[in-house]
């Protein structure tokens, strides 16, 4: 799949969006979800074009990508679900429910009993 320029997070990367800001570096920008599934729900995006894990992967440099991950451990220290304890969800793609085709990671947290992290279909 072809980057679309033209994605939410890619409009809200050019300043065309606002956004409700928790933390950012020279690569990664994190921010609280509109509309947000826990008391703690923030999502951490690269400023690169990327649309999925694979794609960042193939394409990111290890400085882009150190950059991130510092970005989702600083995110989940100022949202103060560092000690307590969080979820990181990374949906890739048409069977993962990925709604916008630029790389995320989602940080959950703030409540203790989240439930299971996949449902067993047998």
């Amino acid at each position: 799949m072809a980057y679309d320029s033209n994605n939410i997070f890619a409009r809200l990367l050019r300043g065309e969006i606002p956004c409700n800001k928790v933390y950012e570096n020279d690569h990664a920008l994190a921010f609280h979800d509109i509309n947000p599934q826990m008391p703690v729900h923030v999502l951490v995006i690269p400023k690169g074009p990327y649309v999925n894990l694979a794609e960042f992967i193939a394409g990111a440099s290890m400085e882009e990508m150190g950059a991130f991950m510092q970005a989702v451990a600083e995110t989940a220290k100022l949202a103060g679900v560092e000690d307590s304890g969080y979820r990181l969800i990374a949906n890739n793609g048409e069977d993962a429910h990925q709604e916008v085709p630029h790389f995320h990671m989602h940080i959950f947290g703030g409540r203790r009993i989240m439930g299971r992290m996949i449902k067993r279909q047998d």
